[in-house]
């Protein structure tokens, strides 16, 4: 994990939602553990938080799966990202909000999503500040085309 990236503790997302005005239900509490416990896995999805969540014989219905993401995305602690297929994804809010997020390359062949975290930006938000007085907090970059493997077996056809 890079310097610009933190991962929040169980207590720091209890605060997030408590400042808000919510309660950490037992729900939103095993929600946020499977983001946690497979930070490895980014970009899930409603259906895969259910499905992790069946796979341990959880009774939490794919529709306080999807109110659960949808509250928890408004309220910063997790990102929603769309990747132009139709289905919302998800991730932990892991980035300082004065640090930017990292960006996504988008394979249009096999849907593959490769993170990156390099900010090219930061004199575009220059320029837009001194040009429009806009204060950027965040941008989001998505890049999409075709990865090194179907680059290949589009040659090889």
């Amino acid at each position: 994990m890079s310097e610009t990236r933190q991962l929040f503790g169980a207590e720091d997302l209890r605060a997030k939602l408590y400042e808000r005005g919510y309660k950490m239900t037992p729900q939103r509490k095993e929600i946020l553990k499977i983001f946690v416990e497979h930070s490895d896995r980014h970009h899930m999805s409603a259906e895969d938080v259910y499905n992790i969540l069946r796979d341990k014989d959880s009774e939490i219905g794919l529709a306080t799966v999807y109110r659960a993401l949808d509250l928890l995305s408004k309220l910063g602690i997790l990102v929603q990202v769309d990747f132009g297929d139709g289905c919302a994804r998800y991730e932990l809010n892991t980035a300082d909000p004065k640090i930017h997020h990292h960006h996504h390359l988008i394979c249009l062949k096999c849907r593959k999503v490769i993170e990156f975290e390099e900010d090219l930006l930061d004199e575009l938000e220059g320029l837009i500040d001194e040009e429009f007085g806009f204060q950027t907090i965040n941008h989001e970059v998505k890049f999409f085309g075709y990865c090194q493997d179907c680059r290949r077996s589009m040659e090889g056809d």
